[in-house]
């Protein structure tokens, strides 16, 4: 009879991380479980936020596991009442500053300058990009489009001597927006635009393919966010154990590597990921401060930006 054989389990999974580290990671883990299988709804942030307010008005979330960009649209879910508190408490190899009681991160995101190879000057700093040696060169991802983007503008908003006034200083200075992180590889390595704000992991990737861009390590330091992860509210029924077994995998050596491999600093020390300039530094945003404000912060943008 069919009624012994376990029945396969399967997971909804909602994500903004990258295709490629998703079919890695994905990959794996149904390679690891056979007979499980994760469906996938990929799309970037705000698209993601987008499908997950529509489920709401229809009958409540459809994911299993979130898998985020950056903690503040993590903690806008958590603050719905969408995430359950974290199922796995063994796993604390996850430092202490990249986790709440609700998600946990996965992979280090670092914010960096792209600029086309032939710039001179070279710039050094973000607040080079305010210099009126690169006036209307300089290109800005939209922080509504993106989490990654937006944890510059969280923490641009923030660091001493800039605030909100630095993104005045950047419109008065000709810097545009354009939709998204890839996008401004892209408009750099064409030249339509000389400098931008990225992330180093896909302008690693253009340079490899013989892109004429550079990065830039900027100081302070380049901005770095968290991509957590969690398991939804109502995922109590019985994938939930699914849902565990998921999570458990993208923070194992396995699936921490499979990030590594897609051109990301995994979270877990012990994993190597990719290389950084020596004496690299990183700052970070005040996430905790950040909590709750970024509707407001956005508003602030684009009266500045987009009007």
């Amino acid at each position: 009879s069919t009624a012994s054989r376990p029945v396969p389990s399967s997971l909804m999974l909602y994500t903004s991380v990258t295709q490629e580290t998703i079919d890695a990671v994905v990959g794996g883990y149904e390679k690891a479980h056979p007979g499980e299988k994760v469906t996938v709804f990929r799309a970037p942030t705000g698209q993601l936020n987008a499908r997950i307010a529509a489920d709401q008005r229809s009958g409540g979330l459809r994911a299993d596991v979130i898998w985020g960009t950056d903690p503040l649209s993590m903690r806008s879910y958590t603050d719905q009442h969408l995430l359950a508190p974290w199922p796995l408490p063994q796993l604390t190899s996850v430092p202490e500053q990249y986790r709440t009681p609700e998600f946990w991160g996965t992979r280090l995101l670092y914010l960096v300058m792209v600029a086309h190879k032939d710039l001179k000057p070279q710039p050094t700093a973000w607040t080079d990009l305010t210099n009126s040696a690169y006036r209307g060169k300089v290109a800005v991802p939209d922080p509504a489009f993106a989490g990654s983007a937006f944890a510059a503008l969280g923490y641009f908003s923030q660091a001493p001597g800039m605030g909100m006034d630095f993104y005045g200083a950047l419109r008065a200075n000709g810097a545009k927006q354009v939709a998204s992180i890839p996008d401004v590889v892209t408009e750099v390595a064409q030249g339509r635009y000389q400098l931008g704000i990225t992330l180093d992991s896909g302008a690693r990737t253009a340079m490899k393919k013989g892109s004429p861009i550079v990065i830039v390590w900027p100081k302070p330091g380049a901005i770095v966010l968290y991509s957590p992860i969690a398991m939804t509210a109502q995922t109590a029924r019985p994938t939930g154990s699914a849902a565990r077994e998921f999570m458990r995998y993208v923070l194992s050596t396995e699936g921490q590597q499979h990030i590594a491999d897609t051109g990301w600093q995994p979270i877990i020390a012990g994993v190597p990921g990719p290389p950084q300039p020596a004496g690299a530094t990183s700052v970070s945003p005040d996430w905790a401060a950040l909590f709750g404000h970024q509707q407001e912060l956005l508003a602030t943008y684009r009266s500045i930006f987009v009007k």
